[in-house]
């Protein structure tokens, strides 16, 4: 931990929290016993009961992602009294942390005092994950040159990475052990009573190399949602609120909608996005106690702690090590829940509830005194965004 964080007068900075968390069970991709829709109200009522709200009190909705489930056809099924505020941020699953600052500009303007951020996926009632979010102006660009998934263009950015970069390959091995050792005390992840050794992981067929299948992330039905409220407000709430100290979207001149042309090529996209991120908390990476990083695919999770800050592409075989990204006694605790390759991938929302819960102490791979916790967003987008929590006493 760092020596604490600079004097900050941002009008978002700390002013609102997350004070419920929903989340519903993982099934396998295709398997769910309710429609997505259902899925989506279950996981919003959850966390409204895990605040101590009613879900009459929602009067704002965000997502992100090419949710389906819209807030005209939510606030009536939830017993809404008034429908104030509602927005889909744009991109893919690099829009979560920055939903969640529309929500906060959304409270602190004014617009909405209870805003729930949700996500829902259940391919029986729709498409598969990246079909539904495809870009269909991109989609051809890929699929002329065989390339018809994202694991494989995560593996060519990945693969710069590596032997442009320097990044050693067993940075993606050790972020995938983590999760895995995560998971065996999350029973509620897909991977539960499913450990991953170095041999099984070696041993797994490629996918798209650099990845092996335990690099990729696996899609899951199921929904998550958060609230948020004024900081005011959340003091008065059933859960230790989880301050939002920042949550930047953006993209730098050489990402937004370059596809694969954005430069540096080996980066996740964070670069304007981590700076105003720091610049807007008054923190620095050195002082981030746990870290939810998106990993739909390990090497654009490694790619998205370089540009965080964590460690340099010279530095990351030293720091990105099983040792270091395990809870509770590694120096850098990653995806404690399991994260997407583990616990279970929700265009990774799932991500936030676990970042709460390490600032409220109630994560199964709890870290001692955790009082910032950090959620990046999905990595590689077109668009990116990042979020940090706090506790009250670092708020």
């Amino acid at each position: 931990m760092g020596a604490g964080r600079s004097v900050v007068n941002h009008p978002l900075r700390g002013a609102t929290a997350v004070v419920g968390i929903g989340q519903t069970p993982m099934y396998k991709r295709g398997t769910s016993p309710d429609p997505e829709m259902k899925l989506c109200l279950r996981a919003i009522a959850e966390a409204c009961a895990d605040a101590g709200l009613s879900t009459a009190d929602i009067d704002g909705f965000v997502s992100y992602g090419a949710d389906k489930n819209d807030p005209p056809k939510l606030a009536p099924a939830l017993g809404v009294r008034e429908l104030r505020f509602s927005a889909l941020n744009w991109t893919h699953g690099g829009g979560i942390p920055g939903a969640l600052g529309l929500a906060a500009a959304a409270i602190v303007t004014g617009q909405a005092e209870v805003v729930v951020v949700y996500r829902a996926i259940a391919e029986s009632a729709g498409q598969r994950l990246r079909v539904a979010v495809a870009q269909d102006d991109t989609a051809a660009q890929y699929l002329v040159n065989g390339i018809d998934g994202p694991a494989q263009i995560c593996a060519m950015r990945a693969q710069r990475l590596i032997e442009a970069g320097g990044v050693p390959r067993e940075t993606l091995r050790a972020m995938a052990l983590a999760s895995y050792f995560h998971a065996q005390r999350n029973p509620h992840a897909v991977a539960f009573d499913k450990p991953l050794d170095v041999a099984t992981y070696e041993a797994s067929r490629w996918i798209s190399e650099p990845f092996h299948l335990f690099d990729c992330s696996r899609e899951s039905d199921a929904a998550v949602a958060v609230v948020l409220v004024s900081a005011e407000r959340a003091r008065d709430l059933a859960q230790p609120p989880a301050y939002l100290l920042s949550a930047p979207t953006g993209a730098t001149a050489g990402g937004a909608g370059l596809e694969e042309s954005h430069t540096p090529y080996g980066s996740a996209n964070f670069a304007g996005v981590a700076r105003r991120l720091w610049a807007e908390s008054g923190y620095r990476p050195e002082d981030v106690d746990v870290v939810q990083v998106y990993e739909n695919m390990t090497g654009m999770g490694v790619a998205a702690l370089i540009d965080h800050g964590f460690c340099t592409p010279e530095t990351a075989g030293e720091v990105l090590t099983f040792d270091n990204l395990i809870a509770p006694g590694g120096g850098l605790p990653v995806n404690t829940s399991g994260g997407n390759l583990a616990e279970g991938f929700i265009h990774g929302m799932s991500l936030v509830t676990e970042a709460v819960r390490q600032i409220r102490g109630t994560s199964c791979n709890q870290v001692p005194g955790a009082g910032l916790s950090l959620m990046t967003g999905g990595p590689g987008d077109p668009l990116v965004s990042s979020a940090l929590f706090a506790t009250e006493d670092r708020r």
